[in-house]
């Protein structure tokens, strides 16, 4: 345990737009996307709306993965790893929703186990499997998501039962948008959204915005402040000794995560390199020779 200075470390961004049917979710996050980039050929669609991404087509040369049912977090987490494969800068998840209300996704999963509460102790961990696939990707990723009018029925003080409107809801597992940098609502068919959550502060408790380019081209700015993994990375493989690996370890704990294999394998070649020396030193240093004649 120890107490040390925050520092703000570059992050891979983690962007998510919600809206209703028709809102533009789709044509939003591809503008995202070019701004991040500026170069549609490191974009990546991962698509389960039909191929409603192609409609989009003559924006750039984007690249687009087709994934039909059975939405299970397996095959989402498939198709994230072959888009990392392919070097993608930006990964397009269009949607999420259909992982977990899709044929074949969670719910259904649950549905086709018995649909008891305790079954749900096996769907949990592929469901966080999943996300932890979008968290630890080396990816920017920008995920969609539906919404719906969510109800309730209620009693009034006359004990009656109403049935009480509470406005729209994320189709997706709760709490996801906790992860996100940036939560953008679209509100309209108009494309104006706002932000519901934001670790930038850009964009919060600001007017609505028509989501561009230009957004983002200022996320990636936003993102790109702050000490560099590479920068950080190009500093461990110019340490010479362990002790300096330890000094490294420490100076970007904000980087442990996606440090450590970086460390420990350098932590093999400076001990390697040590082995070697101390081995040829061994060989060629000559015997010491007493007076007398006997090897000492």
């Amino acid at each position: 345990m120890q107490l040390q200075k925050a520092q703000r470390h570059q992050v891979k961004l983690r962007l998510g737009l919600s809206g209703a049917s028709g809102f533009g979710k789709t044509y939003s996050a591809l503008l995202l996307a070019y701004g991040i980039t500026e170069d549609w050929t490191k974009t990546a669609v991962i698509d389960t709306e039909n191929n409603s991404a192609s409609l989009y087509s003559h924006l750039g040369d984007f690249n687009v993965v087709s994934l039909n049912h059975p939405y299970s977090p397996e095959r989402y987490i498939e198709a994230i790893k072959l888009c990392e494969e392919k070097q993608m800068e930006v990964i397009i998840i269009d949607s999420i929703s259909h992982e977990w209300n899709g044929k074949g996704g969670c719910l259904q999963i649950h549905e086709k186990l018995g649909g008891r509460f305790q079954d749900w102790a096996k769907i949990t961990p592929r469901h966080t499997s999943f996300i932890d696939a979008i968290l630890q990707s080396n990816c920017h990723i920008i995920t969609t998501v539906r919404k719906k009018m969510d109800y309730s029925m209620d009693r009034d003080s006359n004990g009656k039962t109403r049935v009480v409107k509470h406005g729209l809801k994320d189709i997706t597992r709760e709490g996801f948008s906790y992860e996100l940098t940036v939560d953008f609502e679209i509100i309209n068919e108009n494309h104006l959204a706002k932000a519901t959550k934001d670790r930038t502060g850009l964009f919060m408790d600001k007017p609505e915005i028509v989501i561009t380019k230009g957004v983002g081209r200022m996320l990636i700015d936003w993102c790109n402040q702050g000490v560099s993994i590479d920068d950080a990375k190009k500093e461990i493989a110019k340490c010479t000794t362990v002790e300096g690996l330890r000094h490294l370890y420490q100076k970007y704990s904000g980087l442990k995560k996606e440090l450590n294999s970086t460390i420990l394998s350098r932590k093999q070649e400076i001990e390697k390199v040590k082995s070697m020396l101390v081995e040829q030193k061994e060989i060629i240093q000559p015997n010491k020779t007493s007076e007398n004649g006997i090897n000492s």
